[in-house]
C-alpha cells in the first residue's frame, strides 16, 4: 500500500491539482468522466469480498488498480474544477 501512496503523492505533484491551468474545454471534459456502471458494481463487489476478507489476492489487486485509477480521477478533476472556478 505504500507503493499506491507514494505513487499518489507523485502524481499528485505533476498534476498540481490545485492550479487551474487547464482551458475550459478540457476542464469540462475531464469533470465529464466517470467509471462505467459495470466498473462501479464490480468495485463494489471486490470491496464488499475484501470487507469480508474472502478476497483472492488476485481481486485484492484488481482493487487498488481500480483505487490507483480512482485516485489519478480525482486529482485530474480536482485541477478541472479549479480551472473551471478561476476561468
Amino acid at each position: 500500500m505504500q507503493t499506491i501512496s507514494q505513487e499518489s503523492a507523485i502524481l499528485a505533484r505533476v498534476i498540481a491539482p490545485s492550479e487551474g491551468s487547464l482551458s475550459p474545454q478540457a476542464a469540462e471534459s475531464l469533470v465529464g468522466l466517470a467509471f462505467a456502471e459495470n466498473d462501479i458494481e464490480r468495485m463494489n463487489e471486490l470491496a464488499e469480498k475484501n470487507r469480508r476478507g474472502e478476497a483472492t489476492e488476485e481481486e485484492i489487486s484488481e482493487l487498488e488498480r481500480y483505487s490507483r485509477v480512482g485516485s489519478l480521477l480525482n486529482l485530474l478533476q480536482s485541477k478541472a474544477r479549479q480551472s473551471l472556478n478561476n476561468g
